[in-house]
Formats: C-alpha cells, structure tokens, sequence
C-alpha cells in the first residue's frame, strides 16, 4: 500500500515522502495516528508542498537547536557537594541534578535523558559533558564539583554522611542491606 507520509516516522521516510508499505501497519497505525495517509492522486500533487513546509519546519528546529548549543557551550556549571579526602564524593551528582541546574540556568526544559552520562558523577573536580539536542546538533559543557567547607574527614558518622547528602539532593549509592548490615 502506499501512503503519504504527514510527518517524519523514524526508518520510514520523512514528510512529504510517498512509501510502500505493508497495508496492516498503514491501516492500524500510521493512519490512526495521523502519520501518513492513503496516497490517492489528489495527495501526490500535494506531497511537494508537504514536503516543503516539513523542510521550512526541519530547518527552523534546526536552528533552535544549534542557537541553544551555542549558548550551552558557555555554561559552566558549579556543584558543593561532601567528599572525602581522597577527593570521592559521598553520594553522586546525576543526570537529573545537572538537568535541573541547566535549566535553571538557560530557563528552559532540559531533558536529563539527553546529558551523556556513562556514570554520575562521584569526584572532585572539572567535568566536560555532551548534551544531545537535534539530529546533528550536540553541546558540551563543564560542570565543577567543589566540596563543600572542608573536605570532610573520614571520621564523620554515617547518620552526619547521609543527612549532608540530602541537605544537598545527592543520591547515595547505599542500599537497604548495607543499612542492616551496619
């Protein structure tokens, strides 16, 4: 069956594009949900036009997109978080906590799905990561992990760790078994 394609459907085509396709999948999903429709002769002359405000459209994101990396790749953000003196981080800074920060600071929505994180973050120091915002359009930022007062020492108690830790929103890796263990 071949339909018109209303908007871009991932592995499939972008809008505008006239496709093949099996007819149950035009029939009990792109069609349903205003994806395409059926490719009739009245359509196909229509298929440039719709193609053409998809690009207009592709193109405006685009810009929107690469504007905001510009201002991203500007930004430094800066944590206080307890540590140890080895420099480890009593808890971790997350995607969620950057995410938060980041759109405090552009005051705008930032999806912390899109931060590039292999791991939190659990150290002092500098960080460079990647924020993916379009196809083709991705911004680097830098976020410091200072301590907070003093580096901590490893004699504070355990109730001293978890209360500084949520004071500051970290999240700390220690599980409801290590907590009867103890």
């Amino acid at each position: 069956m071949e339909i018109l394609l209303k908007q871009d459907v991932e592995n499939l085509g972008s809008a505008g594009d006239i496709v093949s396709v099996k007819a149950g999948f035009a029939r009990n999903y792109l069609i349903p949900r205003g994806m395409a429709m059926p490719a009739t002769a009245g359509l196909r002359k229509q298929a440039t036009q719709i193609k053409q405000a998809s690009e207009r459209r592709r193109l405006r994101e685009m810009k929107t997109a690469q504007d905001l990396a510009d201002r991203i790749n500007q930004i430094t953000l800066n944590f206080k978080a307890m540590a140890g003196e080895s420099g480890r981080l009593y808890g971790s800074i997350t995607s969620a906590a950057i995410a938060d920060a980041l759109s405090t600071e552009l005051d705008t929505e930032v999806d912390r799905r899109r931060i590039r994180m292999d791991h939190p973050l659990r150290e002092l120091g500098e960080h460079e990561l990647t924020i993916h915002l379009s196809h083709g359009v991705d911004a680097t930022f830098k976020v410091v992990v200072t301590p907070e007062g003093e580096l901590a020492k490893d004699t504070l108690t355990e109730a001293e760790l978890e209360e500084a830790a949520a004071e500051q929103g970290v999240v700390t890796a220690e599980t409801e078994e290590e907590k009867e263990e103890a």
